[in-house]
C-alpha cells in the first residue's frame, strides 16, 4: 500500500498537479467579505441565515455572517454569498 502511495506521489509531482486536485483537502477562496467558494466539501451540516457549517474530509468549516445564502452547489464545490464576518475551522484529529 505504501509503495502505491509513493508511486502516486511521484506521478503527481511529475505532472505538477495541484494538491487540492489530487487530495480531499478543501480549497477555500474568499472574494472580499461577501463571497466564499469551498472546493472538495462533503456535506452541509447546518444552514441558517447567519451561520453555515460545511463538512469537509479534514474537518468542518464554520461561516458566520448576515444574509448568508448558497448560490451554487455541485458535487464538489459550494459558493456562499452574504456578509461574511468570520470563518473558523474544526479539524478532525486522527487517532492512530
Amino acid at each position: 500500500m505504501k509503495k502505491k502511495k509513493n508511486r502516486n506521489n511521484r506521478i503527481n509531482d511529475i505532472l505538477e498537479l495541484p494538491q487540492e486536485v489530487v487530495s480531499n483537502k478543501p480549497k477555500i477562496t474568499i472574494v472580499g467579505f461577501e463571497e466564499l467558494l469551498i472546493e472538495n466539501y462533503k456535506s452541509i451540516l447546518e444552514y441558517e441565515e447567519f451561520y453555515i457549517k460545511v463538512n469537509t474530509y479534514i474537518g468542518a468549516i464554520n461561516i458566520n455572517g448576515f444574509n448568508l445564502r448558497l448560490k451554487e452547489m455541485t458535487g464538489d464545490d459550494i459558493m456562499v454569498l452574504g456578509k461574511i464576518d468570520s470563518i473558523d475551522f474544526e479539524s478532525i484529529t486522527d487517532e492512530e
